[in-house]
């Protein structure tokens, strides 16, 4: 789906800078069910036909698969678009967990008109289970090249746009009240992967909504990714999302996952201790700016952390070897620009920049194919644990299973 095919607009009266959704949440909000945060009424209608009727899956591997859930790849008949339906259990652990899917429908629906978030096309509903059939990203998750080795990972100009793509998604959840709690490599998308598409926010099973009314305090996330309030049992807020997002950014940067440890004890105590490194070879081709933007964010008290907003002001955001592949701006009808003359403008900037001479040989533009996405099963464990000098805590990816001790039920990617 195009940007221009994103459906905005909420209800009348319109309401400009709000989009379909935004509205009927502030009502959702009112009804609470078992637990904090959970919206409980949606908009969309849910099937009860059989889905084969309409759709057949692809074959092949699935998409992805967790305990209670599994994603493949499937094609809508009448029209042959491709989608990913996820197949989620009702009952988990022997108890309904409904509710929480219906929440998960609810967020999806307040950001159908973001750019950066995954559309919810159908959602089918049979005894067992409930269907949700989303769009579908060719380019698979941004993981894969957090891992890759160095010719084939994200380089930093790359790791700047789809930066900026990621914090304007959140900003936007975070403006409507909304927390992810789960962001990580597996749980933001690529539209494509060559050329290097643009981003998908997907997985909104740990959201939560804020309300200034109530506090917040569960143990729920990824271990990698927590914050340190999470560990310390202290309230959640759009604070504790920063965090991860500048995690995100180390890994992103580095390949390295910076408060992994050997198991989960270690991993939690290097997150409460604050046992993170920046320096190493794993920070030879890394500006000091984009270092500058990662401690802005691994902050340990959560007031003192940048927010969203703040991000998207930094020097390493807004300098300007940011412009190439830039062209779905001109396809979504949003700013357009000289790309030849802000190529220039970057090339002389970047000469002042010794650490980025690599990126200055070759500016490509590209077309960026803006497509869907879908979300991914769970954390994959890299077999390629790499031990780095003067870095004793940081390693190569060792993703375990989600942080959800106190859930009544899990929920999966």
């Amino acid at each position: 789906m195009s940007p221009e095919e994103k459906p905005g607009g909420p209800p009348p009266p319109p309401q400009a800078g709000r989009c379909r959704g935004a509205r009927p949440q502030q009502q959702q909000q009112q009804q609470q069910p078992r637990r904090g945060g959970l919206l409980s009424e949606i908009r969309t209608a849910i099937r009860s036909e059989p889905f084969h009727l309409r759709y057949r899956l692809s074959p092949g591997r699935e998409l992805g698969r967790g305990k209670f859930a599994v994603v493949k790849k499937c094609i809508q008949k009448d029209t042959e678009k491709e989608f990913a339906a996820k197949f989620m259990r009702k009952r988990r652990k022997g108890q309904d967990c409904r509710m929480e899917i219906i929440h998960e429908i609810a967020v999806l629906e307040l950001a159908q008109c973001n750019l950066w978030v995954i559309n919810l096309h159908e959602v089918y509903e049979t005894a067992t289970e409930m269907i949700l059939v989303l769009e579908y990203a060719a380019g698979g998750e941004i993981f894969d090249q957090c891992v890759a080795e160095r010719e084939e990972a994200f380089k930093e100009k790359d790791v700047k746009r789809l930066m900026k793509q990621i914090l304007e998604g959140v900003s936007f959840l975070h403006r409507n009240n909304v927390v992810h709690l789960d962001l990580k490599p597996q749980n933001i998308l690529l539209t494509s992967k060559s050329p290097l598409g643009d981003i998908k926010i997907v997985d909104f099973g740990l959201s939560r909504i804020m309300k200034s009314s109530e506090e917040l305090r569960e143990i729920m996330g990824t271990p990698e990714y927590v914050a340190p309030e999470i560990l310390s049992y202290d309230p959640i807020s759009t604070a504790t999302d920063m965090w991860s997002i500048g995690v995100l950014a180390y890994v992103m940067l580095t390949g390295i996952s910076p408060f992994l440890g050997d198991d989960k004890q270690e991993t939690f105590l290097n997150i409460s201790q604050m046992n993170v490194s920046y320096s190493g070879e794993d920070f030879d081709l890394i500006s000091e700016s984009a270092v500058d933007f990662i401690k802005t964010l691994l902050v340990k008290k959560p007031e003192d952390r940048a927010t969203a907003e703040e991000c998207l002001q930094h020097p390493w955001l807004e300098q300007s070897d940011e412009p190439i592949s830039r062209a779905w701006n001109e396809s979504a009808g949003g700013e357009s620009s000289d790309v030849t003359q802000q190529d220039a403008d970057s090339a002389s900037e970047k000469s002042v920049d010794t650490e980025k001479t690599e990126e200055d040989e070759s500016i490509v533009t590209e077309e960026l194919i803006v497509v869907a996405s879908y979300t991914l099963g769970q954390c994959r464990q890299s077999e390629k644990e790499k031990a780095t000098e003067q870095k004793a805590i940081s390693k190569r990816f060792k993703f375990e299973e989600p942080l959800l001790q106190e859930i009544p039920g899990e929920f999966i990617y």
